[in-house]
């Protein structure tokens, strides 16, 4: 007698373990390697998870993986930044519609003696010219990220063919941001970064700042929803919640506030309905 009731108090403290585990609310978001290792997730989830109970789950790639990640619909929501990939998604029925979230800017990094004297300047174009006429190292991340994809971007506006003109100079580690800027500080090479990676980024080595402020290096972010039609798993309700909250005031505002030493990183312009 004793021993079936201490069976019947195991299945039922089992069941109610298991509907407790069931109930978990959580989404994934597939998003970039930059999002992840600025430390804004960091900064940012544990603000939405106490005001929702709804935890969120990264997984950080370059954007042209994140987005693919969502193709397979292995993700609720995607969170990048490369326009022209972003519409493609769309147009091709995978996300619902996509929403601007935030920016920053991209900043060319390179060693302090500067061998291709490109320091100073604000002109990408320029800089760029001088550097591929120079021959000194250059570190792409080579990863279909949003960054590789405005790397390349403005080898063309510059009127480079990087394929026919890179050699040993310039070197591809089809990696994220803070690995590939690992790699340029061991080989005192320079680098096209995103600023938020770059300011959380420990291991500079003699590399800094020398080209900053152009239009061009401007960088946006947006946000949708993977298409529930298309995934029938995918958490329409709560993906949702996440993506009404990043373009909320509450939200915006949490992504103004965080900052390193009194820099902010990122600047949200969800109000923006063009960018």
């Amino acid at each position: 007698m004793v021993m079936t009731r201490r069976i019947c108090l195991f299945v039922l403290l089992s069941l109610a373990a298991f509907a407790a585990g069931a109930q978990e609310r959580f989404i994934t978001v597939a998003s970039t390697t930059s999002t992840e290792q600025s430390g804004l997730f960091g900064y940012l989830l544990p603000i939405f998870e106490n005001k929702t109970g709804i935890k969120v789950h990264v997984v950080a790639l370059g954007t042209g993986q994140a987005l693919d990640v969502a193709r397979r619909g292995d993700a609720d929501v995607v969170f990048v930044h490369a326009r022209s990939a972003e519409e493609k998604f769309l147009a091709e029925g995978e996300g619902v519609k996509r929403f601007p979230v935030m920016y920053n800017d991209f900043v060319l990094v390179g060693p302090k003696s500067d061998p291709a004297k490109i320091g100073g300047g604000k002109d990408i174009v320029a800089a760029l010219k001088k550097l591929e006429a120079s021959k000194a190292p250059f570190v792409s991340r080579g990863d279909r990220s949003g960054t590789h994809m405005a790397e390349l971007a403005l080898w063309k506006t510059s009127g480079i063919d990087i394929d026919k003109s890179k050699g040993p100079w310039y070197r591809d580690v089809g990696q994220g941001m803070g690995p590939a800027l690992n790699t340029a500080a061991s080989m005192n090479a320079y680098i096209l970064a995103d600023r938020g990676t770059w300011l959380a980024f420990k291991n500079r080595g003699a590399l800094t700042i020398l080209v900053e402020g152009d239009k061009r290096l401007f960088n946006q972010y947006g946000v949708m929803l993977v298409n529930p039609v298309k995934h029938p798993n995918v958490k329409k309700e709560l993906g949702q919640q996440f993506v009404d909250w990043l373009i909320s005031p509450d939200g915006q505002a949490a992504i103004a506030g965080y900052k390193i030493n009194g820099e902010q990183l990122f600047y949200p312009n969800a109000s923006d309905h063009d960018a």
